[in-house]
């Protein structure tokens, strides 16, 4: 159960001018990155704006996308609530659709304690035992971190299967490597820490520039695992500017923009996110240019 590879995409959710989900545009995106890198989509994350989406939109977002990449990748769905009865209806209605997985967050804005933490994980996990589950940590937007400690408890449970691991902190990755069985998937939720992770035992990235460059970071990954780490590290440093130009604002923004600048119809993003302004445009233009994606 749950073998998601190495590349995940954190896939955006595309709109059209009136701001409804152009189910169609998402299709085709879907099925350019499988075919480009990626092995799992991760649709309706903090990337695809879930914040602003419908569970309805989600909904149909998952049936298009599962359609989309049938046989070529696999679907993760972002179920996560911070109300636990809402993520386990999410969870189950997901799993009727035929999800493979489903990313479940750390409950926001409640900042339950380490107790109320794993109570809300296992109870999600024992609703869909059929179905894996991957924790996503990330204080930074959820003002509660997710800790090892917890972390390790969680992972006894069976189709707990790995985490995304976005807290931007090597040393609280490292002790959920020391002290989780190995088939425990850690996925850095950072491109810039994904070879660093790798370093410490990690599977993969979730990734936001798989959208640009999916194959390249295919190649960094098993260039590690193949132990050139110097071809690697010189794949990292060359995506690096790239990495840190998709956040320069808050994502989705600037990925958002980037495809947009490829020719993608994928929309602005919802309120109360912005659009990209005319420097975070011009900054993500520089970068993509010197990296030959325009």
């Amino acid at each position: 159960m749950g073998d998601f590879g190495r590349v995940l995409t954190a896939m955006i959710t595309p709109f059209k001018a009136d701001g409804s989900v152009n189910y169609t545009v998402a299709a085709e995106l879907a099925a350019h990155l499988a075919d480009n890198g990626t092995d799992t989509l991760v649709v309706c994350g903090t990337t695809g704006e879930s914040p602003t989406l419908s569970w309805d939109e989600e909904y149909q977002l998952f049936v298009e996308i599962l359609q989309a990449v049938a046989g070529k990748a696999k679907v993760i769905a972002g179920c996560g609530s911070n109300s636990t009865k809402e993520a386990i209806a999410a969870t189950q209605k997901a799993a009727k659709i035929g999800v493979h997985g489903t990313l479940q967050v750390v409950p926001y804005y409640n900042k339950p304690p380490q107790a109320g933490l794993y109570q809300h994980f296992q109870a999600i996990a024992q609703a869909c035992p059929e179905l894996a589950l991957l924790l996503y940590n990330v204080p930074g937007r959820t003002g509660q971190n997710l800790s090892p400690e917890t972390v390790v408890r969680l992972a006894e449970i069976d189709n707990i299967v790995g985490i995304k691991e976005a807290s931007g902190n090597l040393d609280q990755a490292g002790e959920i490597r020391r002290l989780t069985p190995k088939e425990f998937q850690i996925y850095a939720g950072d491109d810039s820490l994904t070879l660093p992770l790798l370093a410490i035992g990690a599977k993969g990235v979730v990734s936001v520039a798989s959208h640009l460059v999916g194959n390249q970071l295919q190649q960094m990954i098993q260039a590690f695992n193949a132990g050139q780490v110097t071809v690697a590290s010189d794949i990292h440093l060359r995506l690096f500017p790239l990495f840190k130009a998709l956040f320069i604002t808050t994502n989705p923004i600037p990925i958002k923009q980037a495809l947009k600048l490829q020719g993608w119809e994928v929309g602005s993003t919802r309120p109360p996110l912005s659009e990209a302004d005319g420097e975070v445009s011009q900054k993500l233009e520089a970068v993509l240019k010197n990296l030959d994606l325009i």
